[in-house]
C-alpha cells in the first residue's frame, strides 16, 4: 500500500496540469476529488476508471481479483470497438468468497486463475485488478503477478487501483501509470520510422477512430499505438518509439503524455477530431510535430492538400442541412473534451448553443468554451433533473445532446434527444463523422413523432356529436337545449 500511496501522491502533483500548478502545497495534496469510502464507490471509483481505460486493449485478458459483484458487463463496456481480437469482451474474476477471505486463500486463488487463463486462452498479457476487498485484506497482488509472470512466461501486470482510493478519473491516471511501469518499453519494434505517432485517450467509441485513421494513412502517418482504442498489447509495448503524440482526453492521460515526453522525448499536443475545423487543425499539428522531429517537410504540403479536399467534400454535404438546422438551439449535457469540441463543431453549421455542462471538464476545457462562446453564461457545472426538465418543457432548446442517463428527461418534456456519450451507436469523429452527427441531429429534430406526441391525447378530447341520421322534431329541440346550456354551436360541439 505504501507504493500505491506514493503513486497517488505523484498523480496529484501533476506539473502538466495548469489547475494543479495554481494550488498551494496543501491543496495539491488533496488532489482533484475527495477519496471515496469503501462500499460507497459503485459506478465512479478508481477501479472502474482503471478498467474503463484499459479494457479496450483488445487482446489482453482482464482479471478482476475480487468478489463476483465487482465485475461488470464487459461486453458493453463504453461502446469501444475492435477490428480483431474479442478477448477483451470476456469477463474474468477470481470470485472471492467470504470463506476465501477468512481462510486467507485469496493469493492462491489468484495464481490459479492466472494459470487457467494462460492455458485456456494464451493471451499476450494478463492485467490483474485488485478492488476494495482484496486491497483491504492485504493480498500482495504485485508479488503474485511477478511470480506468475516468471512461472508462465508472459507479462502479468498489476493494475493497483482499488475503488476506495479515489474517483474514476484518478483510476484513469493510475492505469496510465501501470502502463508506464510495466508495458510501454517492454518490446522493441523492428520497423520504427519517422512518421510514427501515438494517439492517447482515444477509445474508438462506435468505431469512430476508423473514420480518422484513413486520413493519417493517406499522409503516410502510422499510428504506432492508439491507447486504448482498438489497441494490441504489442502496440503499446512499442509505443515509446513514436515520434509524436496527440492527446484526445487530457483529464484521463495527461500524466502518461507528460512522462512519455520526459522519458522518450515524444512531444505531444491536445486536440480533437470532432468538427471540421478541429479535425483539420489536429492533422496540421501532427504533421508539424513530425517535421520538428526530423520528418520530411513535404508532409506539410500534402497535409494542406488533404485538408482542402476533405473540407470541400464535407461542406458540400453539410450545405443541405444548414437551412434546416441554422438557428436551432442545442442543450449539451455532457463533459470532458466534448464540452468544447462538440460545441465548436455544432456552431460551424449555425446551431446555437444554449448551454453546455462542464462537470468533467478541465480548466483548459472551460477556457476553450469561453473563447468559442465569447462568454461563460452558457456553462453549468451540474443541472438538476427538474431544472433540465423545466428548460426543455419551456422550449428553450430544440434538442438535447447527452448520455443515456438523462434521455428520459427529454422524452418526458417531449423534446428531441440524441446520444452523444459512450453508449452511442454512430461515430462522430473526423469529417465524415461530423456529417453523420449533423444528419442524426436533423433526423431527431424533424422526426414527425414529436408533432404527434405534442398533440392533446385522444382521451383529453370530448367525443364529437354526429349528425348522420335524420332527427325528429323532438330530438332537434332537445339538441338545441343542450347546445344552449353548453354555450356551443352545432359546428364545434364536442370538438377538441
Amino acid at each position: 500500500m505504501s507504493s500505491l500511496r506514493a503513486k497517488i501522491q505523484d498523480v496529484f502533483n501533476e506539473p502538466a496540469c495548469e489547475q494543479n500548478r495554481g494550488k498551494d502545497a496543501k491543496a495539491r495534496k488533496k488532489g482533484c476529488s475527495k477519496p471515496l469510502a469503501p462500499g460507497a464507490a459503485a459506478g465512479g471509483c478508481a477501479f472502474d476508471g482503471a478498467k474503463i481505460l484499459l479494457q479496450p486493449i483488445t487482446d489482453v485478458a482482464q482479471l478482476i481479483h475480487a468478489p463476483l459483484a465487482c465485475e461488470g458487463n464487459s461486453w458493453d463496456n463504453r461502446g469501444a470497438a475492435s477490428s480483431g481480437p474479442t478477448l477483451w469482451r470476456t469477463s474474468f474474476t477470481t470470485d472471492l468468497t467470504e470463506l476465501d477471505v477468512v481462510m486467507g486463500q485469496g493469493e492462491r486463488k489468484l495464481f490459479k486463475a492466472i494459470r487457467e487463463i494462460k492455458e485456456a486462452y494464451g493471451p499476450p498479457a494478463i492485467f490483474v485488478y485488485p478492488t476494495c476487498v482484496t486491497a483491504l485484506i492485504g493480498d500482495d497482488i504485485e508479488a503474485v503477478c511477478k511470480r506468475a509472470a516468471e512461472k508462465f512466461g508472459l507479462p502479468v501486470v498489476p493494475i493497483n487501483a482499488p475503488g476506495f482510493v479515489g474517483s474514476k478519473n484518478l483510476g484513469n491516471k493510475l492505469a496510465g501509470e501501470a502502463l508506464l511501469d510495466h508495458v510501454i518499453g517492454a518490446a522493441e519494434p523492428d520497423d520504427a520510422g519517422p512518421y510514427d505517432i501515438n494517439i492517447l485517450g482515444e477509445f474508438n467509441l462506435s468505431g469512430e477512430f476508423w473514420l480518422v485513421k484513413p486520413l493519417l494513412d493517406r499522409l503516410g502517418i502510422r499510428v504506432r499505438a492508439c491507447i486504448p482504442g482498438d489497441a494490441r498489447y504489442l502496440d503499446i509495448a512499442c509505443a515509446h518509439r513514436a515520434r509524436a503524440a496527440m492527446m484526445v482526453c487530457s483529464t484521463a492521460l495527461i500524466n502518461l503524455a507528460r512522462k512519455m515526453e520526459q522519458r522518450w522525448d515524444i512531444p505531444f499536443f491536445e486536440g480533437s477530431f470532432y468538427g471540421i475545423t478541429d479535425t483539420s487543425e489536429a492533422l496540421r499539428q501532427i504533421s508539424q510535430l513530425l517535421v520538428k522531429k526530423g520528418a520530411d517537410p513535404e508532409i506539410l504540403g500534402r497535409t494542406e492538400a488533404l485538408i482542402a479536399e476533405e473540407e470541400a467534400i464535407a461542406w458540400k454535404k453539410l450545405a443541405a442541412y444548414r437551412p434546416r438546422l441554422e438557428g436551432k438551439r442545442v442543450l449539451l449535457n455532457t463533459g470532458g473534451v466534448k464540452s468544447w469540441s462538440v460545441v465548436h463543431a455544432l456552431m460551424e453549421i449555425g446551431i446555437e448553443i444554449v448551454g453546455t455542462s462542464v462537470k468533467k471538464s478541465t480548466v483548459e476545457d472551460k477556457e476553450r468554451i469561453k473563447q468559442i462562446l465569447k462568454d461563460d453564461n452558457h456553462m453549468f457545472e451540474q443541472m438538476a433533473a427538474r431544472e433540465l426538465y423545466a428548460m426543455l418543457s419551456e422550449c428553450k432548446a430544440d434538442i438535447m445532446l447527452s448520455g443515456g442517463r438523462t434521455q428520459f428527461i427529454a422524452l418526458k418534456a417531449k423534446t428531441p434527444w440524441l446520444d452523444i456519450n459512450q453508449e452511442r451507436q454512430h461515430p462522430y469523429a473526423g469529417y465524415d463523422g461530423m456529417v453523420e452527427l449533423v444528419r442524426q441531429i436533423d433526423l431527431a429534430i424533424h422526426n414527425p413523432i414529436w408533432r404527434q406526441v405534442r398533440e392533446p391525447a385522444p382521451w383529453d378530447c370530448q367525443p364529437a356529436v354526429r349528425q348522420e341520421l335524420p332527427r325528429t322534431k323532438s330530438e332537434t329541440a332537445t339538441l338545441h337545449v343542450v347546445q344552449e346550456l353548453a354555450g356551443t354551436t352545432a359546428g364545434n360541439f364536442g370538438e377538441c
